[in-house]
């Protein structure tokens, strides 16, 4: 018997494609170089914007959305490469460290981003108030490696994608768009009634006002 469970309430699956969303035309922007880069510097407030709110709604968002539901320990992770079992209501411990990596490495590439200066038509917000040696480092770290970690990191997300289908005969995408599982045992549910997505909202505007009052830091 299958039991139909809410495992990604509405706010996390809303993340998760704008953050898909907004990182493809981040990329396509600083590609594109030239008038585009004026567009590639707001979306990354639009990218600082909703890491926060994720870290925010890691704390306090539907249960398997939150941090504590997928903070594996080194030992429960290799049993899981082992073959130790399966956690198929939320992340499972390799797809817990594939979140972390992301998130880590889109903070790390947001933050870089802020203090860059390409000494040509770009200059984060906050290039004043680090030291030379530092804006230098951090540009450096932007556009020749993090960058590069980012396309490592979502290459391997969509090949975990194409073997969970062609392999395990699973979606993990269906989950991300409707917001149920289909599972064998019943589990606990994420909460996702109207109070939840009202907070949410509120937090993902208290986010987007710090990422514009960051943006607002270069003009003093």
């Amino acid at each position: 018997m299958q039991h139909t469970v809410r495992v990604w309430d509405l706010p996390t699956r809303l993340f998760h494609w704008s953050l898909a969303a907004t990182t493809i035309a981040l990329v396509a922007t600083a590609k594109l170089g030239g008038n585009a880069m004026e567009w590639h510097l707001r979306l990354g407030y639009v990218m600082l914007a909703l890491l926060v709110f994720r870290l925010v709604w890691g704390l306090m968002g539907g249960r398997w959305s939150r941090f504590a539901s997928f903070l594996y320990s080194p030992t429960r992770l290799w049993r899981y490469l082992r073959g130790g079992g399966e956690d198929d209501v939320g992340h499972s411990p390799l797809g817990a460290l594939s979140v972390f990596a992301l998130l880590a490495v889109l903070l790390l590439q947001v933050g870089s981003g802020l203090v860059s200066d390409d000494e040509i038509a770009f200059a984060g917000p906050l290039t004043r108030f680090v030291p030379g040696s530092v804006v230098g480092q951090a540009t450096w770290y932007h556009k020749d490696v993090g960058q590069y970690l980012l396309y490592a990191l979502v290459g391997l997300h969509l090949l975990a994608i194409l073997f969970y289908v062609l392999v395990r005969k699973r979606t993990l995408v269906r989950p991300m768009l409707g917001g149920d599982k289909q599972l064998p045992r019943p589990a606990s549910p994420s909460r996702d009634d109207m109070a939840s997505r009202a907070g949410a909202a509120v937090v993902l505007a208290l986010s987007g006002a710090l990422a514009w009052w960051v943006s607002g830091l270069g003009a003093f």
